[in-house]
């Protein structure tokens, strides 16, 4: 399995000083997925509030990323404490070309580096199977396609409340573009009706 030194921030819930790390991730075979710290990440496709990843049995977005050499790996306001993975703590050194780190920027800690696969397959195979579910935040991570017309509905909703009143103007415009899209698939499906 593939793995590599990178920055996570949490997002969901925080404005850019939400808990953070950089460590030691893993990547699944086709690399879609992303496990650290006993947890599964997939990708926003674009689609995020203010993340680029979500956690697959929360829905909580992350922000995931290359680690910086100058040591700005937290967003231009961002402020708070980041952990580093003692395991990684002589490489990421030398990435950012330091004998060691400012105790008030970092916490060194020992983090939880087992894939939970089993507990992954679960969930995404709960998502497959149940077509009876109620409507969920995971569910906003379906291509349009996948969704049903009341997910369809409930999510053009969804979109059109986030591209009028979030906070970063970025997220704002992701998420009317989501909306056209759930809107674009909408409408294909009333015309195949006719």
């Amino acid at each position: 399995m593939k793995s590599e030194i990178k920055y996570i921030e949490l997002k969901t819930g925080y404005n850019d000083n939400g808990p953070a790390w950089i460590g030691l991730v893993s990547f699944s075979k086709t690399g879609r997925t992303i496990y650290f710290n006993g947890k599964a990440f997939q990708s926003l496709n674009g689609n995020g509030i203010s993340g680029n990843y979500y956690e697959i049995e929360s829905g909580d977005e992350y922000w995931i990323s290359g680690v910086k050499k100058n040591q700005n790996d937290r967003h231009i306001f961002g402020s708070g404490k980041i952990n580093i993975e003692s395991k990684v703590l002589a490489e990421y050194l030398k990435i950012i070309n330091q004998k060691s780190l400012k105790e008030r920027d970092y916490t060194i800690l020992d983090l939880d580096n087992e894939i939970p696969l089993i507990q992954i397959n679960q969930i995404e195979n709960l998502r497959l199977n149940s077509s009876d579910e109620t409507i969920n935040d995971a569910k906003r991570f379906l291509k349009p396609t996948e969704m049903t017309n009341e997910e369809l509905e409930y999510f053009i909703e969804y979109y059109y409340d986030h591209a009028i009143n979030g906070k970063y103007l970025k997220g704002r415009k992701n998420s009317k573009n989501t909306m056209d899209e759930l809107i674009i698939e909408k409408e294909s499906r009333k015309n195949k009706v006719k």
